[in-house]
């Protein structure tokens, strides 16, 4: 499945954002429990715009990151409206910009807007185009049992199960011990 590049990158830094939790992390810890570990990872994602490094900021991005979480696992209708919330609390204007290297891609929120709203906002525009194309069924929870990773399937044929080589060599050793076990 193909997406406009933006569309993608919006994609998957939310998958990569929401699987900071600790039942999704590889450390099984919340990777973004402080202010700073916040800012090193939007900076590690190439986030661009204002970063407050504070505890409002801290609070609000844990909440988009668990509105987030709820929302990728919505139907296409009830994601449609949950998207059209988040648009519409931020009073979002798409508008067109090209900035740190970025050809032309979608905002709809200004540079020096909170952090948590950008992410809400540039997220929401993604799913917009998710939801238009009816490939809601590319935004899934990973199959692995101990596992609540989000996972953006891309594949062409759309079978991927698993948030990470980790996850997915982990199920299939249990199924192969199982069936040794037979």
């Amino acid at each position: 499945m193909h997406f406009a590049p933006d569309t993608e990158d919006a994609l998957v830094f939310a998958v990569a954002l929401c699987n900071t939790v600790p039942s999704a992390s590889r450390s099984g810890e919340d990777e973004l429990a402080t202010a700073d570990q916040v800012a090193d990872f939007v900076i590690a994602q190439k986030y661009s715009g204002r970063i407050d490094r504070d505890a409002t900021e801290l609070r609000e991005v844990h909440e988009t990151r668990e509105r987030l979480r709820r929302t990728w696992s919505l139907s296409r209708d009830d994601a449609a409206v949950e998207v059209n919330a988040m648009l519409a609390d931020a009073n979002a204007r798409p508008y067109l910009m090209r900035h740190d290297g970025f050809d032309w891609h979608l905002h709809a929120t200004a540079q020096d807007a909170p952090l948590a709203e950008r992410i809400r906002v540039e997220v929401a525009l993604a799913l917009v185009d998710v939801i238009r194309s009816g490939e809601t069924g590319r935004l899934r929870v990973c199959a692995a049992d101990d596992c609540t990773g989000l996972l953006l399937d891309l594949s062409r044929n759309g079978s991927k199960r698993f948030c990470s080589v980790r996850c997915g060599n982990r199920m299939n050793m249990v199924a192969f011990r199982k069936r040794q076990g037979e």
